[in-house]
């Protein structure tokens, strides 16, 4: 009964905001946004489907040239060509789970001579069951903030960020019932819970992002992290089919999932707090529960447990 009553409790809390119920009637009051991305090179990770191909489609369709990374070459393939705008979306594969992966692409970015003026670091995946990848590392560490962290720290490091750049991390919801547990980000064995994992790693984008932010302060460049609200995607299909089964018909669709994406990346708000999340086009606390706030640790601890898991592979770095 308890059980239950937990349940109902959460369904009627975050139904209302959430879901396409609570997009639809915020968009009421808003402008539209001016979306001129003409001259600007972007990258979007995840960018074969969902969220990040509704994301890459509206800064192509603002004038922007994107440079889109998934693991699945057919399904990049075949986003480009549905867009219809030949030459204006590039596709790189990278499986963001595996270190040597993300390097080889940056070392292939770096090749091209790109620079980027907005990086959409929407990659990420959910599992139930406990997976390693071939590099012996739990899969939601090493592609939901593993894989975010040494991108963007290479991309700035090798000069691949325009000046006036921005950076948007794409988190979830799923962060507001996990502190920050450094231990626990990299998981495995005995413990392990699908579902705490990533939150544990959603969570950490939104402390990384306070990260960037402070080091990069003053620079001309921004970081934002936001959470897109209960969208209908593949991954929530695969990893949490009862909610989906519960929840579809209210759930937001990819370009209601991205709004927030582009509303970003064109306004470039001024962010009052330097540890935020930003939903539905305003900015909003990263802690809605008691005991979220407590954890003793801290940026700098998720950061020196990042660099130790970055290190740069010891086999030369194939570009093509």
């Amino acid at each position: 009964m308890a059980s239950l009553k937990k349940i109902l409790s959460f369904y009627c809390r975050f139904t209302p905001s959430y879901s396409a119920i609570g997009y639809n009637s915020r968009r009421l009051l808003w402008r539209r946004p001016k979306a001129s991305f003409s001259g600007q090179t972007w990258l979007v990770t995840g960018g074969s489907e969902g969220i990040g191909a509704a994301a890459a489609k509206a800064a192509v369709k603002g004038g922007a040239r994107v440079i889109c990374v998934a693991r699945d070459a057919q399904k990049l393939q075949a986003f480009a060509e549905s867009v219809g705008v030949p030459g204006r979306i590039a596709c790189e594969v990278a499986d963001f789970s595996l270190r040597d992966q993300v390097w080889a692409l940056l070392a292939r970015l770096e090749g091209q001579g790109l620079k980027f003026d907005v990086v959409v670091d929407n990659v990420g995946i959910q599992k139930r069951d406990q997976i390693l990848t071939g590099e012996g590392l739990e899969t939601s560490f090493a592609t939901n903030i593993l894989s975010h962290y040494l991108l963007v720290r290479e991309l700035l490091r090798g000069g691949m960020l325009t000046d006036r750049s921005i950076v948007i991390e794409v988190s979830s919801g799923g962060m507001y019932n996990h502190p920050l547990v450094v231990k626990d980000l990299n998981i495995t064995g005995d413990g392990y819970l699908g579902v705490r994992a990533y939150g544990l790693s959603k969570r950490a984008q939104v402390v990384l992002t306070r990260h960037w932010r402070e080091t990069y302060a003053g620079t001309g460049r921004d970081f934002y992290v936001m959470q897109p609200g209960w969208v209908d995607t593949a991954s929530v299909g695969r990893s949490m089919p009862r909610f989906r089964a519960i929840l579809r018909p209210v759930l937001r669709n990819h370009r209601q999932g991205a709004d927030t994406i582009v509303w970003l990346a064109s306004e470039r708000p001024r962010q009052a707090d330097v540890e935020s999340i930003w939903f539905d086009r305003k900015e909003r606390g990263v802690h809605i529960y008691a005991h979220t706030p407590k954890s003793p640790d801290t940026a700098g601890d998720l950061v020196a447990l990042l660099e130790q898991y970055s290190q740069q592979p010891t086999a030369p770095v194939v570009l093509a």
